[in-house]
């Protein structure tokens, strides 16, 4: 193909303003898609999209319009899938931004909008949804201009669903999108976009190709992980895999390699020719770290080879996908897992139990931790139970993020007083027409739990938040152990500031009184910060009463019994054992 006649672009926006359903519409126009096998959110493969109504994995395809190949790239818009996007936008000359008209500009359409002007892209600002009796065409106009300084000329009224206005930004896209660059180097460099694992094929990799070609069968090299494999097959998306005879400068496509894991081809990483190598690779590559973790057990112990197998496939289509084996003396044998974010997990929770058919208890999550102890050994440790002995620590950071919330107006005081209930650090505030941008730093450990609920309640909805991590700091931190019947249950332990504990101390043993059910004999509950316990509930036994058969007679008859029957329950206090229940393990996602 001509080099002038590609348009690469793709499509940005906040979560659920209609970026699949423009895509299909621009699939059924440029005849990509036979009207037959059309179907509503063509590019969301998995069946979790479709439910929840979002994009989880990116999906390019190519299409042909009035003599020009258009390559579009559908990209996820939750915070947790950013480095996709970034890397998916450095493979474009050009974006569409959507913004919802009913909805306005969100905090995902400025982190994205950021990330394109740092790509050096061209933005073609697209309203969407303007059928809808609720959108607000004037007033977020308005919005947009102000955010990219653009005019209302330059803004494009559509629906997607109806396909109202969706020729003229087909029109847009070929008139104003730059053609790639023309190569100038003699190398080969081609940008991974996207990679996952096909159980048959082997992995799969979705790529932008800077300079040189890509033939099939041609020996390949990554820059970043020093693999080394072989392009099976080379072709482009339409938006089914169409094999061709190899993939040129400018032009975005996949390779069928011959590699076993994503591990060994990354998103952000460059191919290369090993017999022409480049010397450089294309820039913006990194190691994409999680920052949550938590405890993945199975209901019964024979599930753990099950357990352990399903998270191994999982993991060789999601490079991002950390897991190492955790053993606890309640829950038995599991995984400890890290994800990118809250979204991320639920994904992978959901994944486990519908496609491997795996029953789960998960714990409650948190972040890692670098410990410094006396000796200035250093330790990453993910999970609270792993804490050393205080007494050889000299000190604990703990993961601070740097936040975005967009909400109306008239929210700000409430979401400043949210964001200091979470010791966040409220950093600035500015205005885009009748929205508020607060930007702010906290503790990421603050926010794992119920923050994004918090922050829907309070702003009725409106509010969107978006997040990037920051650095770690040292804050004075403690492990809380929680103990039931006298005995630690080392799967509940949590991180927290000491002048937040005894706080949350009293609230988890009040939420766990609530799970655990009654036994015949009394249960404390107890939370404690080494050796000193700071909150106590008591769930009382259940009580039979054992003089129903006694009528007349002397009173010291009914006191042996009771006396009897207590000595029996200080026996069974000694031995019994109380079955901790699955829910007492996310204690801390249940609402109040």
């Amino acid at each position: 193909m001509d080099q002038s006649k590609i348009r690469n672009f793709c499509i940005i926006a906040h979560i659920d303003h209609g970026k699949s359903t423009l895509a299909d519409r621009l699939l059924e126009m440029t005849g990509t898609v036979e009207k037959r096998n059309m179907k509503a959110q063509l590019l969301d493969r998995m069946d979790l999209e479709r439910e929840k109504g979002i994009t989880i994995k990116l999906a390019p395809v190519r299409m042909e319009y009035k003599g020009h190949e258009l390559n579009l790239i559908d990209t996820p818009g939750h915070v947790d899938f950013s480095y996709e996007v970034s890397r998916s936008l450095e493979a474009c000359e050009g974006a569409l931004l959507i913004v919802d008209a009913t909805q306005g500009i969100q905090a995902q359409t400025l982190a994205n909008v950021y990330l394109a002007i740092a790509a050096d892209l061209t933005i073609i600002p697209v309203l969407n949804k303007i059928d809808l009796p609720a959108a607000n065409v004037d007033g977020v106009s308005a919005e947009v201009m102000n955010l990219l300084g653009c005019s209302k000329e330059d803004i494009l009224c559509i629906s997607a669903k109806t396909g109202m206005g969706v020729d003229a930004v087909l029109e847009r896209i070929v008139k104003d999108i730059p053609a790639p660059k023309p190569s100038t180097s003699a190398e080969t460099r081609a940008l991974i976009f996207d990679s996952y694992y096909d159980d048959y094929r082997g992995v799969i990799l979705y790529v932008r190709v800077v300079d040189g070609e890509i033939k099939k069968n041609a020996p390949i090299k990554m820059m970043a992980t020093s693999a080394a494999g072989i392009a099976l097959e080379v072709g482009a998306l339409k938006p089914d895999m169409t094999p061709g005879t190899g993939l040129a400068a400018g032009e975005i496509g996949y390779i069928v390699t011959n590699l076993k894991s994503t591990r060994e081809a990354k998103v952000g990483d460059t191919i290369t020719l090993p017999n022409l190598p480049a010397t450089d690779p294309l820039p913006g590559y990194k190691n994409v770290q999680p920052f949550v973790y938590a405890g993945f057990f199975p209901e019964s112990n024979e599930y753990y080879q099950e357990l352990k197998d399903a998270v191994e496939k999982l993991s060789l289509s999601d490079s991002a996908l950390q897991f190492e084996p955790e053993n606890s003396p309640v829950l038995g044998f599991g995984v400890r897992i890290g994800f990118l974010g809250l979204l991320h997990m639920d994904i992978i929770r959901e994944r486990l139990e519908r496609e491997y058919n795996l029953d789960l208890v998960v714990t409650n999550p948190s972040t890692d931790y670098q410990v410094v102890l006396l000796n200035d050994e250093e330790l990453d440790i993910k999970s609270a139970s792993d804490l050393p002995d205080p007494a050889k620590i000299k000190e604990i950071r703990e993961p601070w993020i740097k936040g975005e919330i967009v909400v109306p107006q008239d929210y700000v005081g409430p979401v400043i007083q949210l964001i200091a209930n979470k010791r966040g650090i409220h950093k600035n505030l500015s205005y885009v027409e009748a929205r508020a941008l607060v930007s702010f730093e906290a503790p990421l450990a603050n926010l794992l739990t119920d923050f994004y609920d918090q922050l829907k309640s309070i702003t009725s909805g409106y509010g969107s938040f978006n997040y990037g991590l920051d650095d770690y700091r040292v804050e004075d931190l403690v492990r809380v152990d929680f103990y039931v019947a006298g005995e630690i249950v080392s799967a509940l332990s949590v991180m927290a500031h000491r002048s937040e504990s005894q706080s949350l101390g009293r609230e988890i043993v009040g939420k766990l009184k609530e799970v655990i059910p009654r036994q015949n004999f009394q249960v404390a509950l107890q939370a404690a910060i080494g050796g000193r316990f700071i909150a106590r509930e008591d769930i009382s036994a259940y009580r039979k009463d054992v003089t129903t058969g006694l009528y007349g007679g002397d009173v010291s008859r009914k006191k042996k019994v009771l006396a009897k029957q207590a000595k029996g329950k200080k026996r069974m206090k000694r031995f019994g054992k109380v079955d901790i229940p699955s829910e007492a393990f996310t204690v801390m996602l249940k609402r109040d």
